[in-house]
C-alpha cells in the first residue's frame, strides 16, 4: 500500500514545524496543527537553487522531488524559487539556466508569522494577492475551510499550476486570474487580506474589498526598502498598523503575466568628489529600520550594490532618476563617492543623525497609514515626525 503525501513528508515537516515553533514564527497551537497537516513538497515539486556557471555567472539549477532524497530540501526554512522570467533566462545545460525569479515559495517562518499576525477568526473571509504555488492557499484551506478562502495571481499559468496542487491536497477554493493589486473583481469584502507579494501601495480598487475592521498584512515596497505592514482599516476608511517584528521582503506584484517591464535609467552624471562621512555603506546595510527610513526620506532613489572593476571593493551605491549618484563602501571605510548633485549623501547623513538622536527606534515603532483620499504616509509616533509617500 502506498503511503500518502502526508505521510511520505511526515519525518522532515514535523522537524520543520518544530523549528517555526521553536524560533517563535508559530506561536498558537491552530496554527501548529495546520502546518503539521500541509505537505510543502506537493506545492514545490521542482524549484530552481541558485549558484554559478564555470564562468563565474550566478545561474539556477533546477530540482524536483522524482528523487525522494530530495524531499528534505523542501523542508528547510528557505525561500525556493520556482518560476524564471522566460524574457531574461537562457539555457546554459539541460538543468540550468540564468534569468530573474518571478516566483517562489516563501520562507516558511515568514508565512507563518504573517498568518499569526493576520489574526484570523473562525467564520473570516480571507483574500490572498499572489497564489503562486497554492502553498499559503492551502493553509488557509487547512484553516478555514475552501469556501472562506480567495486568492489571486496575474499569471494564469502559475493559476492552473496552484490549482492542481490544491486539488492534490484536497482542497478547491476560489481562484482568479488578475492583477492583485486590483483586488478579487466581482465579490463581498473580506475580512482579512495577506499578499505574499510586494504592493507599492494600497490601491482604491483594493480597498474596496474591505470594509471596517478588515486586516491586511502585506508587503509595502518604498524604493530603497520595504517591509511587512498589519494594517486595520477604520471606520472612516483610513487604514494605518505598524510595520510588524516579522521580517521578509517578497518579490513586487507584476503588471505583465509573466516578466516585470525593463528598467530605464539614465546615465550617470561623472564622479564628482570623495570625501569623509558621518554614515557609511557599512552602516546602511546593517540597519534595517534605518534603510525603511530613507526610502521614506528618498522617494525616488534606488540603492544597487556597486563593485569597483580595479579594486573589488563593494558599496552601497544610491542613484536617482536625474543620474546622481553617491556610494559609500560596506567594508566600513567613512568615505562617500558621488556624482550630480551633492545632497543626495547629505540627506542621509541629515537622517542618520535624526534617528541616532532619537535612539535608533526599530522598524516596528514605524506606522503606515492609509488615509481615504488614497495618500499614504510613515509616522514615528514618539517625536510625531512624518514623511509622505
Amino acid at each position: 500500500m502506498s503511503q500518502s503525501p502526508l505521510d511520505v513528508a511526515r519525518p522532515y515537516l514535523t522537524a520543520l514545524v518544530e523549528s517555526l515553533k521553536q524560533d517563535g514564527a508559530i506561536r498558537s497551537e491552530r496554527w501548529l496543527d495546520v502546518f503539521s497537516t500541509v505537505p510543502r513538497h506537493l506545492f514545490v515539486p521542482r524549484w530552481y537553487e541558485m549558484g554559478t556557471t564555470d564562468k563565474g555567472v550566478a545561474a539556477w539549477r533546477m530540482l524536483d522531488t522524482t528523487d525522494e532524497r530530495r524531499l528534505p530540501l523542501v523542508y528547510r526554512d528557505e525561500t525556493l524559487v520556482t518560476t524564471l522570467d522566460p524574457d531574461t533566462a537562457e539555457r546554459v545545460d539541460e538543468h540550468t539556466w540564468t534569468g530573474i525569479p518571478t516566483s517562489s515559495s516563501t520562507l516558511p517562518s515568514v508565512l507563518a508569522g504573517m498568518l499569526e499576525d493576520l489574526g484570523i477568526e473562525d467564520d473570516d473571509l480571507v483574500l490572498h494577492i499572489g497564489t503562486g504555488t497554492g502553498y499559503l492557499v492551502a493553509l488557509l484551506c487547512a484553516r478555514l475551510g475552501q469556501r472562506a478562502v480567495y486568492s489571486i495571481d496575474i499569471d494564469p499559468t502559475t493559476v492552473e499550476s496552484a490549482r492542481e496542487h490544491l486539488a492534490q491536497a484536497g482542497y478547491e477554493p476560489q481562484l482568479a486570474v488578475g492583477d492583485g493589486r486590483k483586488g478579487y473583481p466581482g465579490t463581498k469584502p473580506f475580512d482579512r487580506i495577506i499578499s505574499t507579494c510586494s504592493l507599492p501601495g494600497l490601491t482604491d480598487d483594493l480597498m474596496a474589498n474591505t470594509k471596517p475592521g478588515t486586516v491586511i498584512v502585506t508587503d509595502v515596497g518604498l524604493g530603497v526598502e520595504g517591509g511587512v505592514v498589519r494594517l486595520v482599516v477604520r471606520d472612516d476608511g483610513r487604514c494605518s498598523g505598524r510595520f510588524t517584528t516579522a521580517g521578509g521582503r517578497f518579490m513586487p506584484a507584476r503588471s505583465a503575466e509573466t516578466s516585470y517591464p525593463p528598467t530605464e535609467r539614465p546615465d550617470h552624471e561623472p564622479e564628482a568628489a570623495t570625501r569623509t562621512t558621518s554614515v557609511s555603506g557599512r552602516d546602511l546595510r546593517s540597519n534595517y529600520a534605518f534603510r525603511l527610513l530613507l526610502a521614506a526620506e528618498l522617494r525616488d532613489a534606488e540603492f544597487v550594490y556597486h563593485c569597483d572593476d580595479e579594486t573589488g571593493v563593494v558599496s552601497f551605491q544610491l542613484q536617482r532618476p536625474d543620474g546622481s549618484w553617491a556610494r559609500s563602501p560596506i567594508t566600513g571605510e567613512q568615505t562617500v563617492t558621488f556624482g550630480g548633485a551633492p545632497s543626495l549623501w547629505s540627506r542621509v547623513e541629515h537622517l542618520w543623525a535624526w534617528w541616532t538622536e532619537n535612539g535608533r527606534p526599530e522598524h516596528d515603532r514605524l506606522v503606515y497609514v492609509r488615509e481615504p483620499d488614497g495618500s499614504a504616509h510613515i509616522v514615528y509616533p514618539d517625536s510625531g515626525r512624518r514623511w509622505s509617500l
